[in-house]
């Protein structure tokens, strides 16, 4: 990434969080702002998945392990320590990575389907843990008693506008700090073992060591998701880490968009306003959950965002073609 693309995403990560932060003056809605803390916590999940299918190639079933994870890390955390809330992400996030490299050191030796289905594995291993330690994890009714939320640095996460912002200001530094991994030299290396890993390897580059570093800051990102996410509802539950979770992500994808950066977080917004809009008018939400999907699979053939960008290119070509046609002459 050049240093003017670094100062430009910069400055649009500080104007982002100018707008969300100013949205409590404007509006005392607490819906909207319940709404954006889920959208903060799931987008860094989103998009941490993001890295292995849209950059990586690396379609993962199981990515909904290291959401939970993250989310009864710190939930556990903060109810058996005193020690402060910045410290108990840290730990959490760093258990995360642990488990992750573990984990990937196994899975990312895989190809295609394979590596799918191992980290689906994992994952409903860790949800069996998870419902069968009840002394520890609190079961199928998930961690109980609520998450100690002491103050610090003047931040009290017991109020609701400190909790909406601190939220805010992890998914925007989560979401640049992944924005500045994937246009890395890592990054697109990534994308070469994306389209052809084989000849990345001729090129010199080590693919499983690269395939294992993404697939542990993937998992990383996915944990302050399900921190952020255990903050929120002041607890942890077995459906964090359930299939249905990685499914919801790869959904977010899909609708928002693989090949732009922003697609998952525009996914994640829109399947959160789906969400509520089609459970307010129909207990059938599957089906018009799935009605929506094939909309977009069948009908644009690719992410919102995705299908965005084409559009502003298709029109744009024929205006830059003549111009350079123009120029030439």
């Amino acid at each position: 990434m050049s240093k003017r693309s670094h100062v430009f995403d910069m400055v649009v990560a500080l104007a982002a969080f100018a707008t969300l932060a100013v949205a409590p003056t404007v509006t005392s809605n607490q819906a909207l702002f319940d709404l954006l803390i889920r959208c903060s916590a799931l987008a860094l999940f989103a998009t941490s998945l993001n890295l292995l299918v849209g950059y990586t190639g690396m379609v993962s079933f199981g990515h909904g392990m290291f959401f939970g994870l993250g989310a009864y890390g710190f939930g556990l955390i903060m109810q058996r320590t005193s020690i402060p809330i910045p410290l108990a992400l840290l730990a959490s996030l760093s258990i995360a990575a642990m488990v992750a490299t573990v984990v990937g050191a196994i899975c990312v030796r895989l190809k295609d389907i394979y590596f799918a289905f191992v980290t689906l594995a994992f994952q409903m291993l860790f949800y069996s843990l998870i419902t069968s330690w009840v002394s520890f994890t609190g079961g199928d009714q998930g961690l109980r008693g609520g998450i100690p939320r002491p103050v610090f640095f003047g931040i009290d996460l017991a109020k609701h506008t400190h909790l909406y912002l601190f939220s805010s200001a992890l998914m925007i530094i989560g979401l640049l700090a992944m924005r500045h991994i994937a246009e890395s030299p890592f990054g697109y290396s990534l994308r070469v073992i994306r389209d052809n890993a084989l000849r990345a390897s001729f090129l010199g580059i080590n693919v499983w060591r690269m395939k294992l570093a993404v697939f542990v800051i993937a998992g990383t990102f996915a944990a302050l998701g399900g921190a952020v996410m255990s903050l929120f509802v002041s607890g942890a539950y077995p459906e964090f880490a359930n299939w249905q979770m990685s499914g919801e992500a790869v959904f977010m994808i899909m609708l928002g968009g693989l090949g732009v950066f922003l697609g998952p977080l525009v996914g994640t917004l829109l399947l959160l306003l789906l969400n509520d809009l089609i459970t307010r008018f129909t207990e059938y939400y599957g089906l018009a959950l799935g009605l929506v999907i094939l909309l977009f699979t069948l009908g644009l053939r690719k992410g919102l965002l995705d299908f965005a960008v084409d559009l502003v290119r298709r029109r744009a070509a024929p205006h830059g073609a003549l111009s350079t046609e123009v120029a030439h002459e």
